[in-house]
C-alpha cells in the first residue's frame, strides 16, 4: 500500500470517530429534551414551553447550568478517583460504537474521486465503519462492561455511604445483566455464525427477514438487559432518589455531574445502534437498500436508532421501579436461565437446519415456541405454588 492510500484511510478514519463523537454529542441534548417532553406527553402536561419554542433550548441552558456551577471536591475524597470516574464511564461508551456499521458501503467514486477508484483496498466501497474487526460483538461488550469501573470509582471516591452503596448496587447490577446481554447476542452469533456486526446485518439482508421476526424472546432478553446495563428506569437503583439521594453520583456536580449524564445517553445511543443492527437489520430495508445511495441507508439506520430512543424514554414512564431484590431476582432467577435456554433451543435449532434441512425459519421459530410455553408453565406452577403456600 502507498503513501497516499495509507494517509486516505488515515483521513477515513479520522472523519468517522468524528462522525461518532459528533452523533453522541447531537443526540444527547436532543435526548434530554425529548425525555422532558415525552415524560409531559404520557403525564398529560405541558413540559418545558419557556425556553425557546416548545422548549427547545432547554438542553442549552442545562449545558449552561453545568459550566457554571461550582466544581466542588469533597474534603475527604480520593481527590485523583473523584477526577477519574466520570472520565471512565464517558470513554467506553463512546468507543462501543467503533464496530457499528452506520451505512452501506460507500462508493469509491462518489467519496475520493475518480483518481482513486483502482485502490485495491476498497474494492467493494468503503464501510461506514470505524474498525470492522473479528471479534465484533465481544468488543462491543468489553468496552461496554469497563462502564463498571467507573461506576464503582464514583462511588468509592467521595468517601459517602450513599455513594457508595449505589457504587455497589450499579456494579451488582451491571455484572449481573452482562451475562444475559452476552447469551442473547452469542444466539445470534450462532444463527449467522459470525462475530461481525456487518456480517450479521449482511445475513440478515440477503435472508430477506429481521431476527426480531425469527428470534422475538431473543430480542426481549437482550433489549431488558440493555435497559439494565444503562441504569434506566425500572432498572435505575443505583440512582434511587428516594433511597440514596443519586446514587453514585451524588457528591458530584458541575460538569463532572453532567459527564455521568453524557454516558449514560451515551449507553442509550449505541445500545440502541447495536439493538438495530442485531434484530431490525441495521442499515437495511428487505432489500430496498441495493437501490438506494449509501446516505439514505444512513439517515435509515439513525431513524431505526432515534425509534428505539423513544421507546427507552417511554419505558421509563410506564414502568414503575424494581426493588432491588426483586431487580436481581429477575436478573438471575428468571433472566439468566431463559436465556441459556433460548441459547441451547437455537443451537438445536441451527444443528437441525444443518443436519437435517429443516427450513431455518421454521426450526427458529418452533425453538422461541417451545421457550414460550416451557417459561409459561414453569410460571403458572410457581403462582400456583404461591397461591397454596399463602392460602
Amino acid at each position: 500500500m502507498d503513501l497516499f492510500a495509507l494517509a486516505v484511510q488515515l483521513g477515513l478514519a479520522t472523519a468517522k470517530a468524528l462522525f461518532i463523537v459528533t452523533f453522541i454529542l447531537t443526540v444527547v441534548p436532543l435526548l434530554i429534551w425529548a425525555e422532558r417532553r415525552v415524560s409531559a406527553w404520557i403525564q398529560d402536561r405541558k413540559g418545558p414551553n419557556r425556553v425557546g419554542p416548545f422548549g427547545l433550548f432547554q438542553p442549552i441552558a442545562d449545558g449552561v447550568k453545568f459550566i457554571t456551577k461550582e466544581d466542588i471536591i469533597p474534603a475527604r475524597a480520593d481527590r485523583r478517583l473523584f477526577i477519574l470516574a466520570p472520565i471512565v464511564i464517558v470513554v467506553p461508551a463512546f468507543m462501543a460504537g467503533a464496530i457499528i456499521p452506520w451505512s452501506a458501503p460507500i462508493p469509491v467514486d462518489s467519496f475520493i474521486g475518480y483518481w482513486t477508484s483502482a485502490v485495491d483496498w476498497a474494492p467493494n466501497g468503503i464501510p461506514f465503519q470505524l474498525i470492522d474487526v473479528n471479534i465484533g460483538v465481544l468488543y462491543f461488550l468489553a468496552f461496554g462492561s469497563l462502564g463498571v469501573y467507573g461506576v464503582i470509582l464514583a462511588g468509592w471516591a467521595p468517601n459517602n455511604k450513599y455513594t457508595l452503596l449505589g457504587g455497589l448496587r450499579a456494579s451488582a447490577q451491571m455484572i449481573s445483566y452482562e451475562l444475559t446481554l452476552g447469551l442473547s447476542i452469542l444466539a445470534v452469533v450462532i444463527i449467522a455464525g459470525s462475530l461481525k456486526v456487518d456480517e450479521l446485518i449482511a445475513w440478515q439482508s440477503e435472508n430477506g427477514v429481521w431476527l426480531i421476526a425469527l428470534c422475538p424472546v431473543t430480542w426481549l432478553l437482550f433489549t431488558i438487559a440493555s435497559f439494565a446495563e444503562t441504569n434506566r428506569l425500572p432498572f435505575d437503583l443505583a440512582e434511587s432518589e428516594q433511597e440514596l439521594v443519586g446514587g453514585y453520583h451524588t457528591e458530584y456536580s458541575s460538569m463532572k455531574f453532567g459527564m455521568f449524564f453524557l454516558a449514560e445517553y451515551a449507553h442509550m445511543s449505541i445500545s440502541s445502534a447495536l439493538n438495530m443492527a442485531l434484530f431490525f437489520g441495521g442499515w437495511t430495508w428487505f432489500g430496498l437498500e441495493k437501490f438506494l445511495p449509501w446516505w439514505v441507508t444512513l439517515f435509515l439506520f439513525i431513524g431505526k436508532v432515534l425509534f428505539f430512543l423513544f421507546v427507552f424514554i417511554w419505558v421509563r414512564w410506564t414502568f414503575p421501579r424494581f426493588r432491588y431484590d426483586q431487580l436481581m431476582a429477575l436478573g438471575w432467577k428468571i433472566l439468566l436461565p431463559l436465556s441459556l435456554a433460548n441459547l441451547f433451543l437455537v443451537a438445536l435449532a441451527v444443528g437441525a437446519h444443518e443436519i437435517y434441512g429443516v427450513p431455518q425459519w421454521a426450526a427458529l421459530l418452533a425453538s422461541q415456541a417451545v421457550l414460550i410455553v416451557g417459561a409459561s408453565i414453569v410460571a403458572m406452577n410457581r403462582a400456583s405454588a404461591l397461591r397454596a403456600k399463602t392460602a
